[in-house]
């Protein structure tokens, strides 16, 4: 029978263990894309930003230095709402919050404000640094920058609060480019990449890698026509993913990849 002190010592221990134990991270998840359907996409659309509306229709910004727009779009391709970027403006990433749509410019440090029934400018706001991908979750935009630092932003003011990394095993993740906030995650497309990550909001560690390789890009053979633009179908588990200049608008799941 061990002595009292013996027992008074090894409690402890066992605690300590449990607790580490019990704060290993999950392991993070690899997925693949399951295409349930493809539909028309504009080909000529240099795709920064892709989001479902309220009512079912796309919300596309493209890039580009005199050709970035913002307009909608139906699943079958018919536009509307369609706005002109002035010539100095580099359009980025956008994103519906309330009655605003919020869009980004790359390195312009501006925020064009816009209502959301028309997408017409009403505002204006600034920020340090470039704009890439927009996403809009309970009080906060989230907003990436090209880095592995994402932004939490104010979705009145567009006043920055604070910055958080993003990291997968640890390291940080770079590039992070298009953005869709769903519940409690950040999927994020990252620049020159066919991979999608899936972020955890609140600490910024990566919990899935979703390879979206098998995509087939039919777009006009160019460098820069990669995988860029994700939406979350609401109601479901489904998502729209395309690319810059892409004539296809995919409908997928992200399920398990075997690997």
């Amino acid at each position: 029978m061990a002595s009292p002190r013996l027992c008074v010592t090894l409690i402890p221990l066992l605690a300590t263990s449990l607790v580490a134990c019990g704060s290993a991270p999950a392991p993070v998840e690899r997925l693949t894309v399951e295409v349930v359907d493809v539909h028309p996409f504009d080909e000529t659309s240099f795709t920064q930003g892709l989001e479902v509306d309220e009512d079912g229709r796309l919300l596309v910004g493209t890039g580009m230095r005199g050709d970035s727009r913002i307009y909608r779009s139906t699943i079958d391709g018919r536009q509307s709402d369609s706005h002109e970027l002035a010539d100095e403006f580099f359009g980025e990433g956008l994103t519906r919050h309330g009655e605003t749509v919020w869009q980004l410019t790359w390195q312009a440090g501006v925020a064009l404000r816009r209502d959301a029934d028309t997408l017409a400018e009403v505002g204006r706001a600034e920020y340090d640094g470039e704009g890439w991908g927009l996403c809009s979750r309970q009080d906060e935009l989230i907003m990436s920058d090209g880095t592995d630092q994402l932004r939490r932003v104010d979705p009145e003011t567009f006043a920055e609060r604070e910055r958080f990394s993003v990291t997968l095993d640890g390291e940080p993740v770079t590039g992070l480019n298009e953005l869709e906030c769903v519940d409690g995650d950040v999927y994020a497309n990252v620049f020159m990449d066919a991979d999608v990550m899936r972020i955890d909001a609140e600490t910024g560690e990566v919990t899935a890698v979703i390879d979206a390789a098998g995509l087939e890009n039919n777009a006009v053979p160019d460098p820069n026509h990669v995988l860029n633009g994700i939406a979350h179908i609401p109601g479901g588990d489904r998502f729209y993913l395309s690319g810059k200049r892409w004539p296809d608008l995919y409908e997928v799941r992200f399920v398990a990849s075997g690997r």
